[in-house]
């Protein structure tokens, strides 16, 4: 069993996380952390199937919650892109010994190669299902663009909640300080890309130009010809659980 516990930023805003420690043959391997997408947190089924697929193979892993997001403390409208960076990073430097392995979801995607980035040292491999690198820039018509920067927040009906999709100044100003598709990832772990091609959130182009950017030689993007934004069915979770379990032996050949 696993119990939600709390890690307080700097600013004392305490984050919620579960933390499943590894099995003892496996005390060596990277642990798997995974980033949850936009207005999402770590009860999605992708976090807690990734979470069952390592309580079953005995491997180390880590989900939590953003600032502002699920049951971690804080206003979601005042949090950016560069703070749910850095809790990401203050969960890792502080509940991980050993690699990770980041999996990121949609927005989530974006943090992974944010902080693979800042900390090369500690990534034995990265997975994005339909990860939306600078969507800031992509993602927003002009009209939206002037509402945010005019009004200071954009609130859209949403398909996947009540409540409407919300988009700040403070987030998109933040967004637009950490884009990455405008020249090289330099990232040199190896890197899983899925992404459905009946996306309609994230154009499935945006894996295509994520991985044409990384520097990493070992760079493989798959496409679900009939796969949605969220990769949710049956078959794509099991697509995502064997994704995974190959980079965990494509981290131990590296060793």
């Amino acid at each position: 069993m696993t119990e939600t516990s709390h890690l307080p930023r700097p600013d004392g805003t305490r984050l919620a996380y579960i933390h499943r420690k590894a099995a003892p043959e496996n005390k060596t391997a990277p642990t798997l952390v995974f980033l949850p997408g936009y207005m999402s947190d770590m009860e999605g089924g992708k976090a807690t199937a990734l979470d069952a697929w390592a309580a079953q193979s005995g491997h180390a892993m880590l989900r939590f919650d953003y600032g502002g997001c699920g049951i971690s403390e804080g206003d979601f409208r005042m949090q950016s892109l560069a703070d749910w960076r850095d809790d990401a990073l203050l969960m890792i430097d502080t509940l991980v010994e050993g690699p990770v392995i980041l999996v990121g979801s949609s927005m989530g995607g974006w943090l992974m190669l944010l902080v693979a980035l800042a900390r090369p040292e500690k990534i034995a491999g990265i997975v994005g299902i339909a990860a939306a690198p600078d969507f800031t820039r992509w993602g927003f018509d002009d009209a939206h663009k002037a509402i945010i920067q005019t009004e200071g927040t954009l609130e859209e009906p949403s398909e996947y909640s009540d409540e409407p999709y919300v988009t700040t100044r403070i987030f998109w100003e933040s967004g637009e300080a950490n884009l990455l598709l405008d020249g090289e990832i330099a990232l040199d772990c190896p890197v899983r890309l899925l992404h459905g091609q009946n996306d309609a959130d994230v154009p499935w182009e945006i894996s295509l130009k994520t991985a044409h950017a990384l520097r990493a030689p070992d760079v493989q993007t798959l496409l679900i010809k009939d796969g949605d934004h969220r990769l949710s069915r049956d078959q794509d979770i099991d697509m995502l659980i064997r994704t995974v379990a190959r980079l965990y032996n494509v981290s131990r050949i590296a060793e």
